[in-house]
C-alpha cells in the first residue's frame, strides 16, 4: 500500500487508508496521533501542541497525504534549512521523488511538486506576493513558536493573515495558551480549528550534564544500550571547565 494511490477524498476513505499503510510500516499510531488524522482528514485547522518525541512528524505526514488526496498544493515549513531538508528526503521516501519539491533561499527543486519542503520565509513571500490567489491548499508550520520571534516571527504570522484558503497544522512542543490562535484560525479561514495538547511524552526521556569527553560519553551511552542519544555540545568555554557538554538519552524513538 502507498499513500500516493488513488483514493476517493473523503473523512472515512482517508482514514482507513492512512491507517492501513501505517500499520503495513508497523506503526501503531498513538491516541493523539490517530485524533489528529481525523481532524486534518476532517478539514479541520489543528494545533499540536505535543512533547519532543511524540510523533508529530506522522501527523505531518497524515495532512500531506489528505492535500494530496484532495489535488491541494501542501506546504511544509520549518525554520532553518537543515531541517527543511531532512523533511524532504523523508517525504520523497514516502510520496516517492515526483511528487515532492523543496526550496530554500538556496536551492529550488522540483518546485511544481504538490508537496513543498521550504523555509518560512519563503511562504511568506508567496503570501505576500499572492495572497488568496496563491495555489496553497495546507500549511504544516514545524516549530511554530518561532511566531513571537522578534526578528523571524514575521514569516510565521504573514501566512495566517494572508492564506485564507488554505488549512492548517501548526506543530510546537513549546506553546503556551493558544485560545487566540484558534479563534482566529476559525474566522479568517472558515474551518473548525482543533487543539491537541493534552498528550504525554510516550518515550522516557533522560537527562544527564556530563564533563566526559564528547567521543568518550557516545561510546559509554552506546555500549550501555542508552542510544539513541541527542547530544548538545556547548563550545563557548566556562571559567572552571574550559568547555562543557550536556547529553540527553532516551530508550527508544517515534518517528
Amino acid at each position: 500500500m502507498r499513500l500516493t494511490d488513488p483514493i476517493p477524498a473523503t473523512p472515512d476513505s482517508l482514514y482507513e487508508h492512512f491507517t492501513g499503510w501505517a500499520d503495513e510500516r508497523g506503526l501503531d499510531l498513538y491516541d493523539h496521533q490517530d485524533e489528529a488524522a481525523i481532524e486534518l482528514f476532517s478539514g479541520n485547522n489543528l494545533i499540536l501542541a505535543t512533547p519532543t518525541g511524540s510523533g508529530k512528524s506522522l501527523v505531518a505526514v497524515a495532512a500531506h497525504f489528505a492535500a494530496l488526496a484532495g489535488d491541494r498544493v501542501s506546504f511544509y515549513t520549518a525554520p532553518i534549512k537543515a531541517l527543511v531538508s531532512e523533511k524532504f528526503f523523508s517525504l520523497c521516501e514516502i510520496f516517492g521523488a515526483e511528487n515532492v519539491g523543496m526550496i530554500t533561499g538556496d536551492a529550488s527543486v522540483n518546485a511544481d511538486a504538490p508537496i513543498i519542503c521550504c523555509t518560512a520565509e519563503i511562504l511568506a513571500n508567496i503570501a505576500l506576493r499572492e495572497g488568496k490567489a496563491a495555489d496553497v491548499g495546507l500549511v504544516v508550520m514545524d516549530e511554530f513558536h518561532f511566531y513571537s520571534e522578534p526578528d523571524r516571527g514575521w514569516a510565521w504570522q504573514v501566512p495566517l493573515l494572508e492564506l485564507p484558503q488554505a488549512q492548517f497544522l501548526l506543530m510546537s512542543a513549546t506553546l503556551g495558551d493558544v485560545t487566540k490562535f484558534t479563534e482566529d484560525l476559525t474566522r479568517r479561514t472558515g474551518r473548525q480549528t482543533g487543539v491537541i495538547a493534552d498528550a504525554e511524552r510516550p518515550v522516557p526521556l533522560e537527562f544527564e550534564w556530563s564533563m566526559t569527553p564528547l567521543q568518550d560519553k557516545v561510546i559509554e551511552l552506546v555500549e550501555a544500550n542508552r542510544a539513541p542519544v541527542y547530544i548538545v555540545h556547548f563550545t563557548r568555554p566556562t571559567p572552571s571547565s574550559g568547555r562543557s557538554r550536556c547529553c540527553r538519552s532516551s530508550s527508544s524513538t517515534r518517528t
